[in-house]
């Protein structure tokens, strides 16, 4: 069986080091299927411990239900038929009779504000009168990332500063597929992450025993699956108005990526492209880019998917829906060779971002893209304390000749204004395959990695 819990020590040590508090409030949040749930049980499974999943029925109902839960908890009868008629009386008269330190989990904390938009001052209340003063932890988990931002982070929140500590849970790294898919090589597993990104309960869905393009038709391409449906599934659970959101994220899926390429593309007036933008920002299905040598954001930002399968589904799946539907997705592939190798080159620059910190030397503080006007370069790598810059290209290619590779390079390098006369250069091309490696070139030194690197890399974590 898979593990469920790769790379989630940081994550496991952070909830054990607040446990230890004589009290704690723990903010646990972080998108939908990303491992919240998961990591939550783990970290409580050989504790005492509560978990109660609120959903969409109601106050009253909710606060009942987790009477029922922590009645069990109690193996106390009489608490579960008690007349208990609001929250901060729910808690006083458990934490009179709970023992041994109990971890209180309520999952989807935001649907309690939904049907309550008090519940932030109830439970500061109860914070603040009950639960600080008693031997027990609270974990608050959220999927609505932007209401859980608002109503328990933002300093507007009731509960701004009452929390022991806060984690934003984040995908795995595409290093971590390795052990999700121990039979594939590291292309397949670039494919995989393109499709899946860092997801645990998306990754999951493929089957490692079939080919990256089987799993494909058996999973994403066919009406009624999982990966079928879900983003538009997520997506109309935030939006109200589906079809002008679903034309801007299929403008950026196709490379449209500034404010007027995507008012172009779709057709819609500025003002509304800039409403919806703002909204799809707030629900982090979007983020802006800016050079990553910029200490200040610009106007000109591109706006990119902040994970792989909304990009993927937006691509290839939502203008294919009537094929799919009509149970000839086999003709999608006639054409999606083509279109998926230019889609997967961009998803190679990223997951050569992240490698960077691991194939190379130094210690960098800031890495991302570069670009102004016509010129851009795919990796800029700064080190804010010793100088140091590295440029890159990512090549989604066999047989690259990294000499042609730097020349251009460096001419492009040029135009990065950051500590200009102080700056330590340094050079670093990606690519499936090289037809010629080089180490220096003009003077500076220069790093070739290709995916016999990435294996070797991945194999020695």
């Amino acid at each position: 069986m898979v593990q469920l819990f790769i790379d989630r020590k940081e994550e496991l040590n952070f909830l054990e080091k607040n446990y230890k508090n004589a009290s704690s409030l723990i903010i646990v949040y972080g998108r939908k299927r990303i491992g919240k749930t998961k990591l939550v049980l783990e970290f409580a499974k050989n504790k005492p411990s509560i978990y109660f999943l609120a959903d969409e029925r109601g106050d009253f109902e909710n606060l009942k239900e987790l009477q029922k839960v922590m009645a069990e908890y109690l193996e106390d009868n009489l608490f579960k038929k008690a007349d208990i008629k609001d929250w901060v009386e729910l808690f006083e008269e458990f934490s009179k009779r709970a023992r041994n330190k109990p971890v209180v989990i309520i999952d989807e904390f935001p649907y309690l504000v939904r049907s309550n938009k008090a519940i932030p001052s109830i439970f500061q209340k109860i914070w603040d009168t009950i639960l600080s003063k008693r031997d027990v932890c609270l974990i608050l988990l959220g999927s609505s990332i932007s209401m859980m931002e608002d109503h328990t982070l933002s300093y507007n929140s009731p509960l701004y500063g009452r929390r022991s500590g806060q984690w934003k849970l984040l995908p795995l790294k595409f290093k971590h597929l390795r052990s999700f898919f121990p039979f594939y090589g590291v292309e397949d597993l670039i494919k995989v992450y393109s499709v899946t990104d860092g997801i645990p309960a998306y990754i999951l869905k493929f089957d490692p025993e079939l080919s990256f393009e089987e799993n494909l038709k058996v999973h994403v391409f066919r009406q009624g699956e999982f990966l079928y449906s879900e983003a538009e599934f997520l997506l109309k659970q935030e939006l109200r108005e589906p079809a002008n959101y679903f034309n801007i994220l299929k403008a950026i899926a196709s490379g449209k990526h500034k404010q007027g390429e995507i008012v172009n593309f779709t057709g819609l007036d500025k003002t509304l492209v800039s409403k919806y933008l703002q909204t799809l920002l707030r629900i982090h299905v979007i983020k802006k880019e800016f050079p990553v040598t910029v200490e200040k954001e610009l106007r000109n930002a591109y706006y990119v998917f902040e994970d792989n399968y909304y990009n993927f589904w937006f691509r290839f799946v939502y203008p294919n829906k009537t094929l799919i539907e009509s149970e000839v997705a086999n003709r999608i592939f006639d054409t999606f060779k083509e279109d998926f190798g230019m889609y997967i080159s961009t998803i190679f620059e990223k997951v050569c971002r992240e490698m960077v910190y691991d194939l190379l030397p130094f210690t960098f503080t800031k890495t991302g893209r570069w670009w102004h006007k016509e010129m851009e370069i795919d990796i800029v790598a700064i080190s804010e304390k010793t100088r140091e810059i590295l440029f890159a290209e990512c090549k989604w290619k066999d047989k690259i000749n990294a000499q042609k590779v730097c020349s251009k390079l460096v001419e492009k390098a040029a135009g990065v204004s950051w500590n200009n006369n102080s700056r330590e250069e340094y050079m670093a091309v990606f690519a499936k395959s090289f037809s010629k490696k080089i180490q220096e070139f003009e003077g500076k030194k220069v790093y070739c990695f290709d995916l016999k690197d990435f294996e070797r890399q991945i194999r020695a974590r």
